[in-house]
């Protein structure tokens, strides 16, 4: 079982964690790409740990990427086989971080990029406790191959907030997957807020950012920042 024991973190800048935000990195990056998004956020979330597990399968094509699961786009199921296959060890990741922190698992949030994404609206929407939030950027929804929304409504057992973020550029995750997940969260009864950022390709920026920021902000119940 992979122990992700070697995630980057940041502590809470208030000295004592009452949340957890988990980052889940994209396809050949790792847990470093992410973890900086905590120190612009610290302002807002100020009791917020941060973490960011480098996913657990080594990415040829990069020298120190990292990858929740193998694709090759040639496979319409590989998506589906590989979100259930790296789910178990990313929830016990996450089970074990609460404790750390000493925190109920409602006190979770989960923020993803691309492959992150789905990992983290796969496990997030899976878990018994709901988390108090799912940001996604760049990502989507993954369904069993030949399956529709209904699929996902019989499969979940808790609907936290969720905010979609996508640039209306993204040529590697393609536009139409945030319209596509946003329709399929409704059907599902998950409350989504989305957020287009125009020209951006594949990526986050300064407005996604924010957004997140404050969307998270909002699910942990803390006054909205000036």
């Amino acid at each position: 079982m992979t122990t992700f024991d070697d995630a980057p973190r940041l502590a809470p800048r208030s000295g004592h964690a009452r949340q957890l935000v988990v980052f889940l990195h994209g396809l050949g990056a790792d847990g470093r790409d992410l973890i900086d998004i905590g120190r612009e956020w610290q302002s807002w979330l100020p009791d917020a740990a941060f973490v960011a597990p480098h996913a657990p399968d080594p990415y040829e094509d990069a020298p120190v990427g990292r990858q929740w699961f193998p694709l090759t786009f040639r496979d319409p199921g590989e998506t589906w086989r590989g979100v259930n296959q790296a789910a178990p060890a990313l929830d016990v990741f996450l089970d074990h971080e609460l404790a750390r922190h000493g925190l109920p698992a409602s006190k979770l949030a989960l923020v993803g990029f691309s492959q992150g994404t789905m990992m983290a609206l796969h496990v997030g929407l899976r878990r018994e406790t709901a988390p108090s939030a799912i940001v996604g950027y760049s990502g989507l929804v993954v369904l069993e191959a030949g399956k529709g929304p209904e699929s996902l409504a019989a499969a979940i057992r808790s609907k936290p907030p969720v905010l979609l973020v996508h640039g209306d550029r993204d040529d590697v995750v393609p536009t139409e997957m945030l319209f596509f997940s946003k329709e399929v969260l409704a059907a599902a009864g998950i409350p989504c807020q989305w957020h287009l950022s125009r020209g951006l390709a594949h990526g986050i920026d300064e407005e996604g950012l924010r957004q997140g920021g404050l969307f998270l902000a909002q699910a942990f119940g803390l006054p909205s920042p000036a």
